[in-house]
């Protein structure tokens, strides 16, 4: 049994490994893992990393691959005050080594990956059958030391380290698990790519409630997705809006066949067209359809369930539980009035209290609410809408103007997907304009036609001045237009 006072999660799991052992814990393929199991697991991961001369606060880069061997060993480093640095085996080479020059790791864990100058060990290098399963705590770990350093997209600028707290990894999964409502009944199918903070997320949601999760590789075979809801009486899941037009595109109405065994669906990471909210409100009549709003260093902060929300469903929600509270301030850090636009910011348990390099930390944070660098405004009845990336906004002539705002205009018009961004003013006068990128397609009407359409959706000086076609607009694995990217 493992014992880790200064770990809410491991101490959730240790006390269902107790009163359930024998409950099926993780399922990978034919694998099946009961928490009896894992706890013994994570024990012998832990003596191991002890092995390998680690000490507390020593950072472990770990390789995120759906593979049971990964969560023993991301929990085992919680158990002794290590720090997991994930990562996605199959980043760019660029970003690795990024990470590396950053973190400094003392062992690079896992399959598929590899660093020079770190010290490598696979996971095979870990005896599974040892019967020594102990593994004390260091002294003076508390809730309060960093438990991971999850890397962010970069889709603005260079990836920052976000330094969370075992407080605040768990404070996200019971904020969530409080709204959505998983609980030990639920089966859980993780399609989600255990390096990003969302089916992180997710895992330590499904464990910290005593619930069941079954990895899936990802949404890619949607026949062994849904063979997987099937056969393993799955009860929920999450996605982000990507694999949502995926499932759609492929599969038409078939996730409907689950409309009465689905409990929960949460979905986050990115926009979701209204009209998806919709047809999935259609599809799923009986489900609870949670999006959040959150970034990495804010997990989840925000909340709305579809069938609740249905008279609103282009907010972002309220705050997520009673511990997390949002604002809307000024470049002063002032509060405005409800229906003005201002930066979206965010206190809470789950909320970071650093970034890992201190440049990054410098205009983060306005006291103790973080910024999240996301322009919006909330009603009078709480609700908070989304008007962009402050980072992306557009000056024009003083005034400005949402990128997303302009995108959804245009797909209205009949195209597939797009993205806008600022370019200077080619006649000098207004500093900057509205760029549109559009994806090409089959029967898209022209630049002229969506111009004509655009005066009676937006304001004049929101209409772009300059357009160029394009094969695909580029996007982050989670759905995140790559607006650098357009830039170059």
């Amino acid at each position: 049994m493992i014992y880790a006072p200064h770990s809410p999660l491991l101490c959730d799991i240790a006390a269902h490994a107790a009163n359930n052992p024998d409950k099926t814990a993780v399922v990978v393929g034919d694998n099946r893992v009961t928490y009896a199991g894992l706890t013994d697991n994570v024990g012998r991961a832990a003596l191991f990393l002890r092995s390998c001369g680690l000490e507390r606060g020593d950072r472990v880069m770990l390789a995120a691959n759906k593979e049971v061997e990964f969560i023993y060993c991301y929990l085992a480093a919680h158990l002794l005050g290590l720090v997991n640095v994930v990562v996605d085996s199959a980043s760019p080479q660029e970003r690795i080594d990024y990470i590396v020059s950053v973190t400094h790791p003392a062992l690079v864990l896992g399959n598929g990956i590899s660093v020079d100058g770190c010290r490598p060990a696979a996971f095979d290098a870990i005896d599974w059958s040892a019967g020594e399963t102990q593994a004390a705590v260091p002294a003076g770990t508390t809730a309060c030391d960093v438990a991971d350093v999850m890397f962010t997209t970069g889709t603005t600028g260079v990836p920052k380290g976000v330094c969370l707290s075992h407080a605040n990894v768990a404070a996200s999964a019971r904020n969530t698990n409080g709204f959505i409502g998983t609980d030990a009944g639920d089966i859980e199918a993780l399609a989600l790519p255990l390096s990003h903070s969302f089916g992180l997320g997710r895992l330590r949601c499904v464990l910290m409630a005593g619930a069941t999760i079954v990895l899936v590789n990802n949404f890619a075979n949607l026949k062994t997705f849904f063979n997987v809801i099937e056969q393993e009486h799955v009860t929920g899941f999450g996605m982000v809006p990507a694999a949502w037009q995926y499932i759609k595109r492929l599969s038409g109405r078939r996730i409907a066949r689950f409309a009465e065994q689905l409990r929960y669906v949460e979905i986050g990471s990115a926009a979701m067209p209204v009209e998806d909210k919709r047809l999935l409100m259609e599809l799923l009549p009986h489900t609870r359809l949670c999006m959040h709003y959150g970034l990495t260093e804010a997990s989840r902060a925000l909340f709305t369930e579809f069938h609740a929300a249905a008279d609103h469903l282009e907010s972002v929600g309220r705050p997520a539980s009673d511990r997390v509270e949002a604002v809307v301030l000024d470049d002063e850090g002032n509060a405005v009035p409800d229906g003005v636009d201002g930066e979206i910011c965010v206190r809470g348990n789950m909320v970071t209290g650093s970034y890992l390099l201190p440049d990054d930390n410098q205009g983060a944070f306005f006291g103790d609410w973080f910024r999240t660098g996301d322009w919006g405004h909330r009603t009078a009845n709480g609700d908070f809408f989304l008007t962009g990336r402050k980072k992306e906004l557009i000056n024009v002539g003083g005034e400005k103007v949402s990128p997303v705002a302009i995108e959804q205009a245009i797909k209205r018009l009949g195209i597939a997907d797009c993205a806008c961004i600022a370019v200077p003013d080619p006649n000098g006068v207004l500093g900057e304009v509205p760029k549109a990128f559009l994806c090409r397609t089959a029967g898209a009407p022209c630049i002229e036609e969506i111009k004509a359409g655009l005066t009676q959706l937006l304001p004049a000086h929101e209409i772009p001045v300059e357009w160029e076609w394009v094969d695909n607009i580029p996007r982050t694995a989670s759905g995140k237009i790559q607006r650098l990217k357009l830039k170059q």
